[in-house]
């Protein structure tokens, strides 16, 4: 088939963990070996997997296997990327440093007969028994890698899918109370996610009140509100070309300094449009779906009919006064921002099926800043 190709999409499967006492000494010593390969890295200010294994290998504790050592080090060599990157943003980024028992490897496990064994020590074994979901999740896929918590077991696999020249595509704009969604074929939905940012507002209420002694306790409830509000958010695709802003940044608009209340910065940042993007990549990918992004500026804005900006009017309403079309805003940006995928992506035209954006004569226009995409008024779903 022309237009198509061969893409690696990987994917995790998590369970229960039920394995013996002897599995939190092995965690522990992960731990600790992975803290060392992080202390060393940054006293030598080396973040390369190559330079960092020369430095720390030496260093670390012979009493767990080799293969466990390489991958602390795979280990610490994200976890120094990830704190180099902080520290170019903010050089007040606290030195990272391993608390939880985790264990991660890509060698040693063998899964057979619906167990995973892990070694301990030479010769020496731990079994974890996988449900029925993991077994049938890994049935025909590459396992990749173990991680091994207290408490779960993660397992990663991988296929080879075909990733198809799309049909057509799909613009997903990405608001705080709702997203909605618009095919270059001119039809759109509208998904209304107001009852997450409800929850979300309760339980930081709630959570706010926590005036608990022990930190674990209050760890264990953070996560499990945190866990109900990442359920709300869901996903699915079909064999379009998915598009969606590229929203990187978007968070200094709600810092503290900018005016701005603190009830509205915290709604504003508990926006979970990272947690959409996360699960619309990875499924897309599975199915073989391209998802491509396009500049965040004017797509609530500029009409999609003309490329005329647009006038703010009620009811999250937009109007044109170069065609006279009158606009809901939401929808208006998710047009924009399909055919924006036709221009970023090499299937579409070269230039864009649109007008230059210019500005009509005699029209006051409202500034505006775009990155808000606050709700203020619930709208009916009626598309």
């Amino acid at each position: 088939m022309q237009g198509t190709s061969l893409v690696l999409a990987v994917k995790a499967v998590r369970q229960r963990n039920d394995a013996s006492s002897e599995l939190p000494h092995l965690l522990d010593q992960f731990r600790r070996i992975v803290n060392v390969c992080v202390s060393t890295g940054i006293e030598q200010n080396v973040s390369s997997l190559k330079t960092l294994s020369s430095g720390c290998y030496h260093r670390l504790s012979r009493e767990i296997l080799g293969y466990y050592r390489l991958c602390a080090i795979i280990t610490a060599t994200g976890i120094l990327h990830n704190y180099r990157k902080a520290k170019r943003n903010n050089p007040h980024t606290a030195v990272p440093h391993a608390r939880r028992l985790m264990l991660t490897t890509c060698y040693g496990f063998k899964i057979q007969d619906g167990v995973l064994r892990l070694p301990v020590k030479p010769r020496t074994y731990v079994y974890i028994p996988l449900n029925s979901h993991t077994r049938r999740s890994l049935s025909g896929v590459t396992v990749r890698s173990v991680t091994v918590t207290p408490h779960t077991v993660s397992i990663s696999y991988s296929k080879e899918v075909v990733e198809y020249k799309p049909e057509g595509y799909l613009g997903v704009d990405r608001n705080l109370d709702n997203v909605t969604v618009a095919s270059t074929e001119g039809k759109a939905r509208r998904f209304d996610l107001s009852e997450a940012t409800r929850i979300k507002s309760t339980y930081r209420l709630v959570t706010s009140r926590f005036h608990r002694n022990d930190a674990r306790i209050e760890h264990v409830v953070y996560a499990k509100y945190g866990l109900r509000q990442r359920n709300r958010v869901q996903a699915k695709t079909r064999r379009y070309g998915i598009v969606m802003e590229r929203l990187t940044g978007i968070r200094r608009l709600y810092r503290k300094g900018n005016g701005q209340t603190r009830k509205y910065r915290a709604r504003m940042n508990s926006w979970s449009f990272g947690e959409l993007q996360r699960q619309i990549e990875y499924k897309a990918r599975w199915e073989g779906v391209k998802v491509t992004y396009v500049p965040a500026r004017n797509t609530s804005k500029r009409c999609s009919v003309c490329g005329y900006k647009t006038l703010e009017n009620t009811m999250r309403q937009v109007w044109c006064p170069g065609c006279g079309t009158m606009l809901d805003r939401d929808v208006n940006a998710a047009v924009n921002i399909a055919t924006g995928g036709v221009r970023f992506t090499p299937y579409g035209p070269p230039v864009e099926a649109m007008v230059e954006e210019r500005e009509p004569n005699k029209a006051a226009l409202i500034p505006k800043v775009d990155g808000d995409k606050l709700s203020h008024l619930r709208m009916a779903n009626q598309y």
